[in-house]
């Protein structure tokens, strides 16, 4: 079993930085995807990033070249930079974890808030 714990939110200004942190219990994430979800109120719950178990990295379109996904493998730590923040990025953001050879995330933290005022 994984147990995930993000930390890092906060409230910021429109074009200022944040770095969220998911830290991993229970097992190595060496095999693990690592992703960064996020929930506004009253949307969906959309993709924002994943680094795989080669290090390579995706975005979704609305943060590419601002938020960058990162790994930590002796912390067992993922990390989320997210730059320029903008009004938009206010959202519940959740790490979550996934065996680099299946579809589906199975493993959720908690999630973190994260406010962005303009």
């Amino acid at each position: 079993q994984v147990r995930l714990v993000e930390s890092g939110g906060g409230w910021v200004q429109a074009g200022d930085s944040l770095r969220l942190a998911c830290a991993a219990s229970g097992r190595s994430l060496n095999t693990y995807v690592m992703g960064w979800f996020r929930q506004a109120p009253g949307k969906d719950r959309e993709f924002v990033a994943a680094i795989y178990t080669s290090s390579s990295t995706s975005y979704a379109d609305s943060v590419r070249g601002r938020f960058t996904i990162s790994r930590d493998y002796a912390k067992n730590t993922a990390y989320l930079q997210m730059n320029s923040l903008k009004p938009e990025d206010t959202a519940d953001y959740y790490c979550a974890a996934k065996l680099h050879h299946t579809d589906t995330y199975p493993y959720w933290g908690q999630g973190t808030l994260v406010t962005v005022s303009s």
